[in-house]
């Protein structure tokens, strides 16, 4: 009883400095403390070449890409999720190599082994060029010159990767989203925060500072972005096979928010995927899973 008062009364005295941490979280939601690979294509047994992809035509550290050849005329450009690198899409890397496609996995920005980005505004912008940046340095090599190539995108990160169809100067054939995106912006960052993504400090994270810390880390992520959500239906948003793979107990973006969105595009489909939670489709569902993608790129990516 005195313990639970006391973290009460502690979270009390907090209240007043809870939006200024909120406000820092939103800042550290896209610039996480980064994560090393832990495990590289060899790992696996992939056959991998390391790239470096420059950013609006700067020279330098750019994004990390680990390109896993295959087939030159059907690519499959791989991201991952906020806070993760791309070694956190290994598995679904090599479903797509033993499938026969080239593979091109990247860090976003602030991610990994890509470079650093300081900035705190426009971030949809930021992470919509990483995808854009990869795509077009993938058309930029010869071997992949004709290539039809799909997008795909995991948890938040999918976010960008839808994004990208606005950019009617850089087309794709395919676009694949695992856990995301939903209709909503808010409650994907509150889920995040309340999920544990990004620390809250002992008084902060309990009582009430802990939903204000939430609150305003979720808002101000949100007008981070700088982002016309969700995009209007037109262009490539029309003519863009799209493919949802929603975990049925997913509660950092849940199905019911993804399916909201795509029912808005003609050509989305959406595939619940029963006891999943958030990004764990190719383990609890992996042979559905598979069969799913891989139907859904042969459909698309075909000649």
């Amino acid at each position: 009883m005195a313990t639970g008062f006391l973290a009460k009364a502690a979270s009390a005295v907090t209240l007043p400095v809870a939006p200024l941490y909120g406000a820092f979280l939103s800042y550290m939601i896209f610039h996480p403390p980064r994560r090393p690979h832990h495990k590289t294509p060899a790992d696996l047994g992939l056959t991998s070449t390391d790239v470096n992809v420059p950013l609006n035509g700067r020279q330098g550290r750019g994004l990390h890409v680990w390109l896993i050849p295959g087939d030159a005329e059907r690519v499959v450009v791989l991201g991952h999720g906020l806070g993760l690198s791309k070694s956190a899409s290994l598995a679904h890397a090599r479903l797509l190599s033993e499938a026969g496609y080239t593979v091109a996995m990247f860090d976003h920005r602030n991610h990994g082994k890509s470079v650093a980005d300081r900035a705190g505004w426009g971030m949809s912008d930021r992470h919509t060029d990483d995808v854009v940046a990869v795509v077009r340095h993938m058309r930029s090599m010869d071997e992949y010159a004709a290539a039809r190539i799909a997008i795909y995108g995991f948890s938040i990160s999918t976010f960008p990767s839808f994004y990208m169809l606005k950019r009617e100067d850089c087309p794709v054939d395919a676009v694949v989203f695992d856990s995301g995106p939903a209709l909503e912006l808010a409650p994907l960052f509150r889920n995040f925060v309340a999920a544990g993504g990004v620390p809250i400090p002992g008084p902060l994270g309990a009582g009430p500072s802990r939903p204000v810390v939430e609150s305003v880390a979720s808002s101000a992520a949100v007008a981070m972005l700088r982002v016309q959500w969700p995009p209007p239906l037109g262009g490539a948003y029309e003519r863009t096979p799209m493919l949802f793979l929603a975990g049925e107990r997913d509660t950092m973006i849940p199905a019911s928010g993804v399916r909201a969105l795509a029912e808005r595009y003609p050509l989305a489909e959406v595939h619940t995927l029963p006891d999943t939670e958030h990004l764990q489709g190719i383990k609890t569902q992996p042979e559905t899973y598979a069969e799913t993608v891989l139907a859904f790129l042969e459909r698309t990516l075909k000649d």
